[in-house]
C-alpha cells in the first residue's frame, strides 16, 4: 500500500460507481482479502461461495454486488464485483509515474532515439537504430536490440532481453527475464550433424499484451512470429517460432505452442499444455490442463487429456480407467472358469 493511502466509503462509493449501505465518513487504509482483513481495511466478495468467510471476516467494509445476503456491516453494492476491485486496487496502489531520462550507468547507441519522455534504467542497454516510444520504461539491466521498436507506454521489468528487429506495440507489459526473439528451434540433419537454419525473420507483439517472467517467444524463420491484442501470457511460456497467437488468448503458465501452429483469438490454454507444431487451435477453444495437443481443435470446443479429445469423451475414458483393475480380475476369472470348462469336456 502506498503510505498514508486512503478513503471513506462515500468517496470509494463515487469512484466506483456503487451503492453504500453504510457510513459514509468511514475511513479505510489498504485492501485485504477476507481472512487478513482489520477493521482499517475493505475486502470484497467476489460471489455466493465467499458469503461464509465474509460472515467471519473483521473488515471495516466490504464490496459486493447487487442481491447479496448475509453481509456484515458497510457493504458498497457494485453491479460488476471483479472490475470494482480492479479499480480499487488501482486507487490504493497507483502506478508510480515515469521518471523521464536515461540513468547514467545505461549504455544507450548514439544511432537510437529514445522519446524524452522514457526512462531508460541503470545497466540497460539500446542498440543503434532501436525505437523506444512516448512514456516508455526500460527496467535495470534491460537489453533492446539493433532496430528493436518499442511502442508507448511500454514496461520492460528488469533483465528483460528484446532482441534485434522485435517490434512491441503500445502499453506491453513484460516480466523480468523474459526473451522476445531468440532463435527459432531450426535444423536439417544432413547425415553428419544437425544444421543450423538462419532465423531470418521477427516477432510481433501487438498492442495491451502482458508477457510473464521467463516466457520466451522466438523469432520466426522468415515472416514474424506474432502475439496478438490483448493477450496474456503467464510465466513459463513457450511460444515457437511462425507461431501466430490471435487476440485476447490465455496461455498458462508452462504451456509449449511448438512451431508454425495457430492459436484462434480467445482460446485459452491452461496449465502445462504442450501444442504440437503446425496445429491450429480454433477461436474460443479451451484446452485444460496437461492436455497434450497432436490435432487441431475446432473453434469453441473443450477438449483434454493426452492425446486431446473432447472434454466428454476424455472424462469417460477416465471413468473407465478406475475400473480396469477390477476388469483384470474379472477377465482373469473369467479365462480359468473357460480353461476349467474345458477341462471337463475332455
Amino acid at each position: 500500500m502506498a503510505a498514508g493511502r486512503s478513503f471513506t466509503l462515500g468517496e470509494l462509493a463515487g469512484r466506483l460507481n456503487a451503492r453504500l449501505e453504510g457510513e459514509a465518513s468511514r475511513r479505510v487504509q489498504a485492501v485485504a482479502p477476507l481472512e487478513a482483513a482489520g477493521p482499517d481495511d475493505i475486502s470484497f466478495v467476489l460471489g455466493p461461495r465467499y458469503v461464509k468467510a465474509a460472515a467471519a471476516t473483521r473488515a471495516g467494509a466490504l464490496v459486493a454486488p447487487e442481491g447479496l445476503a448475509g453481509l456484515p456491516g458497510a457493504v458498497l453494492r457494485v453491479a460488476a464485483p471483479q472490475a470494482a476491485l480492479i479499480a480499487m486496487l488501482r486507487l490504493f496502489h497507483p502506478e508510480p509515474p515515469v521518471e523521464p531520462g536515461t540513468h547514467r550507468l545505461a549504455l544507450v547507441s548514439d544511432g537510437a532515439r529514445v522519446d524524452e519522455s522514457a526512462a531508460v534504467g541503470p545497466f540497460a542497454v539500446v542498440e543503434r537504430g532501436a525505437r523506444i516510444g512516448r512514456g516508455t520504461r526500460i527496467g535495470a539491466l534491460c537489453f533492446v536490440g539493433q532496430d528493436a521498436v518499442l511502442g508507448e507506454d511500454v514496461v520492460l521489468h528488469p533483465r528483460v532481453v528484446v532482441r534485434n528487429g522485435v517490434r512491441i506495440g503500445n502499453r506491453v507489459i513484460v516480466h523480468p527475464g523474459a526473451v522476445l526473439g531468440a532463435d527459432g528451434f531450426g535444423y536439417a540433419f544432413d547425415g553428419q550433424g544437425h544444421r543450423k537454419i538462419p532465423q531470418v525473420g521477427g516477432v510481433r507483439i501487438e498492442d495491451d499484451v502482458e508477457i510473464g517472467a521467463n516466457t520466451t517467444v522466438d523469432r520466426a524463420t522468415l515472416g514474424e512470429t506474432v502475439i496478438g491484442r490483448g493477450s496474456k501470457l503467464d510465466n513459463l511460456v513457450q511460444v515457437g517460432h511462425n507461431c501466430q497467437i490471435g487476440e485476447d488468448v490465455i496461455l498458462v503458465s508452462q504451456v509449449g505452442v511448438s512451431g508454425s501452429s495457430r492459436v484462434g483469438n480467445r482460446a485459452v490454454l491452461a496449465g502445462q499444455v504442450g501444442i504440437a507444431d503446425h496445429v491450429e487451435i480454433g477461436d474460443g477453444a479451451i484446452l485444460t490442463a496437461q492436455s497434450g495437443v497432436p490435432n487441431d481443435i475446432p473453434a469453441g470446443e473443450v477438449w483434454s487429456g493426452t492425446p486431446a479429445r473432447p472434454t466428454g469423451e476424455a472424462k469417460r475414458i477416465w471413468a473407465a480407467e478406475n475400473r480396469l483393475p477390477e476388469l483384470l480380475r474379472r477377465v482373469r476369472d473369467l479365462e480359468k472358469r473357460l480353461t476349467d470348462l474345458e477341462k471337463g469336456a475332455k
